[in-house]
């Protein structure tokens, strides 16, 4: 008997040329630009966001140069990029200071729950009031309007901690609390997502988030008391960059596969491994690939998507700064009443603010998978992602405003003076 099976043809000559014309264009631009914003003191993912606006419909395509890749090259660039955000992801699950929480937990946990839970009503009750045909596609009002609450409530250590590092402000007192609040944030923010993620793919019933909840704490004990022993297993015999990879990506598959959004799966991971790797520094190849090829790959990507034309309706226009302004003010106001209570003084808790309201990187994840699930439409995928590029540029002149007016103490002094301090772990864009 032939058992025998045609094997699948490969991507024909022309296919593969456009793809690599494609992905070399868009890498090389998101570089160039993502450098120059650098230079300029901004974070280098609004050059790199820049990169695909300028190449996609919101300037070449405006002009009629270039209408961007066919559905089929978009899915291959794709495939690409989620290779990318899920290694970013698990980089960021690894720069998790769990020490750093244990110490300052009580504290850094009241500035998180005011800068959570006040941005996140807020993006709820806006996404029951603004009209759902500016918001999304055809998902349930409900579910857009959690996942526009999850998508405001959101910070993102990774532009946080590289701020704070830049302007020598990881070793001051707020800079820890704001570092060690945005951590608590992004964890919830991460279960929140998957919750709604959940939601979206199987509709909204009350089962549905009961299951949800049941199998994020199911992935979380899985992830201590398994994975954790079994990665120490692995990673103490021998080089780690391959053995990193394959953990973070089958653990982006097991939570895929449980209808909980895989950059959660990612981050759980990178919290694991950061826990066990017997030598950090072994990863610093795979960082610099991460970081200056995967990543600004899959910005690129997401700036790509962007249509700033769509501003252009007075309507949308009018949303997107509605919903900036109740995404900063939210993050400032419950941030900073949680800083107020926890009793630092105004400038303090006017920093923690400035520096937790700072998306960044999170936010743009939140709302390409907020696209990807029809959760959000074209219009409402441009918003968001303005609102990390404006939150993100916001941050360092107001730190700095602050920061000058609180005065150094000797705890700062002598953690400046560490050895080991806390410097290291902030690199992601």
């Amino acid at each position: 008997m032939n058992i025998a099976v045609n094997p699948v043809a490969p991507l024909p000559a022309d296919q593969v040329l456009t793809f690599l014309l494609q992905a070399g264009a868009l890498l090389g631009t998101a570089l160039l630009l993502g450098r120059l914003a650098r230079r300029v003191n901004l974070p280098a993912i609004v050059g790199e966001l820049l990169a695909g606006v300028l190449l996609g419909p919101s300037v070449l395509g405006a002009l009629g140069v270039w209408h961007g890749p066919s559905p089929d090259q978009m899915h291959l660039l794709d495939a690409a990029g989620q290779i990318g955000v899920l290694l970013l992801v698990g980089l960021s699950g690894f720069e998790l200071d769990l020490r750093l929480v244990r110490t300052r937990g009580a504290t850094a946990a009241r500035i998180s729950l005011g800068g959570l839970l006040l941005p996140l009503a807020l993006g709820v009750a806006a996404g029951f009031v603004i009209p759902l045909s500016l918001l999304s596609g055809g998902a349930d009002r409900p579910v857009v309007a959690l996942f526009l609450g999850v998508a405001m409530c959101v910070s993102a250590i990774p532009v946080i901690a590289k701020t704070l590092l830049d302007m020598n402000l990881l070793h001051r007192n707020v800079g820890q609390l704001t570092l060690t609040a945005s951590v608590i944030d992004d964890v919830f923010g991460w279960l929140l997502l998957s919750v709604v993620s959940a939601m979206a793919t199987t509709g909204l019933r009350a089962g549905t988030v009961l299951t949800s909840v049941l199998e994020i704490a199911a992935v979380l004990l899985v992830a201590a008391f398994v994975l954790r022993p079994v990665a120490r297993t692995v990673l103490r015999r021998g080089p780690s960059i391959a053995p990193v990879t394959v953990i973070i990506l089958l653990g982006a598959a097991a939570t895929q596969a449980l209808h909980i959004e895989a950059v959660f799966g990612a981050f759980v991971c990178g919290v694991v491994i950061s826990s066990v790797l017997p030598r950090p520094e072994s990863l610093a190849p795979l960082r610099t690939v991460v970081l200056t090829v995967l990543a600004p790959l899959y910005f690129a990507l997401a700036g790509l998507r962007m249509d700033l034309t769509a501003l252009g309706d007075p309507r949308i226009a009018l949303t997107a700064t509605a919903i900036l302004v109740l995404a900063i003010a939210g993050k400032f106001v419950g941030a900073g009443v949680g800083a107020s209570l926890s009793g630092l003084n105004r400038w303090e808790a006017l920093a923690c603010g400035a520096g937790m309201n700072a998306r960044g990187v999170i936010e743009v994840i939140v709302a390409m998978t907020g696209l990807r699930l029809g959760v959000l439409n074209g219009a409402a995928y441009t918003v968001i992602v303005l609102v990390a590029i404006v939150t993100s540029l916001m941050a360092p002149p107001l730190l700095r405003k602050s920061m000058d007016r609180v005065e150094h103490t000797a705890e700062e002094q002598m953690r400046l003076n560490w050895p080991s301090a806390p410097e290291t772990k902030t690199e992601i864009p």
